[in-house]
């Protein structure tokens, strides 16, 4: 049985995983971890912070804001428990103390837990290598009227993935104003809608000398994520320390 935390409880994705993880036989909930702490009546303990935790885990899964970021970290480190961030919106900084955090404890981390979104991406490379050359690439994602960050982690995570196969030679263009607004060539645009429940929409829109080719992922409900989160957290369950991705699940299933 695998003991699982969930950072970020009583958020919409913390609500999603919860349910979810009560449908698996292998998988338990010990507690929570959220600012709101009394915000819905959790079967769990529910804490403010993962350094007032008093039930033993095995995994925390972080569905949360990056201001929570230190304590995970250090909750993970002292603890040696495994980590699955979710969390989008980090800096650099950030992201390189997660990066740093990997050598003493296991931490899968990904923009999008989504399989298909990462099926996705693998889908991408692939016509960018054909495609790339003759082909403006654009990206464009759809969410919810409540997502903070824009663009989404996982349009970030489709534009770095594109730009690595074209030798990191394309400028990032977050959307269009003006009346100089042309095109450049060495450039991938990228565009953010929000609005109503869309739980999550990515489009990259490859556009050639006559014709286009629309490659895109839509999640239906937030259980998508917490399906792949609860995989992520299986996976690094017994790993080694180290930093994993989705390319490290997908490529063993």
């Amino acid at each position: 049985m695998i003991k699982v935390v969930i950072s970020g409880c009583n958020g919409a994705m913390g609500r999603a995983l919860t349910e979810v993880i009560s449908g698996i036989e292998d998988v338990s909930i010990v507690a929570g971890i959220d600012k709101k702490i009394n915000a819905y009546e959790n079967e769990y303990p529910v804490y403010e912070s993962p350094l007032l935790l008093k039930e033993e885990c095995d995994v925390i899964i972080d569905f949360s804001n990056p201001s929570n970021l230190n304590d995970l970290l250090k909750y993970g480190v002292i603890n040696n428990v495994g980590l699955v961030i979710a969390t989008t919106g980090f800096n650099e900084e950030e992201e390189n103390k997660i990066k740093e955090a990997s050598s003493s404890t296991r931490i899968f981390k990904s923009s999008n837990m989504s399989l298909g979104i990462n099926v996705l991406i693998n889908l991408v490379k692939q016509a960018t290598n054909i495609l790339g050359e003759t082909f403006d690439i654009e990206i464009i994602e759809k969410h919810h009227n409540k997502k903070v960050d824009a663009p989404s982690g996982t349009a970030k995570m489709i534009a770095n993935a594109i730009n690595d196969e074209l030798n990191n030679a394309m400028e990032f263009n977050y959307g269009r104003e003006g009346n100089d607004s042309k095109r450049k060539e060495n450039e991938i645009g990228i565009h953010a809608i929000r609005g109503g429940t869309i739980p999550g929409e990515h489009t990259v829109v490859f556009a050639g000398l006559d014709e286009v080719i629309d490659i895109k992922h839509l999640a239906l409900s937030k259980k998508v994520f917490a399906k792949g989160a609860v995989e992520s957290a299986k996976y690094i369950a017994d790993k080694e320390n180290g930093l994993y991705t989705m390319d490290d699940l997908i490529n063993n299933k």
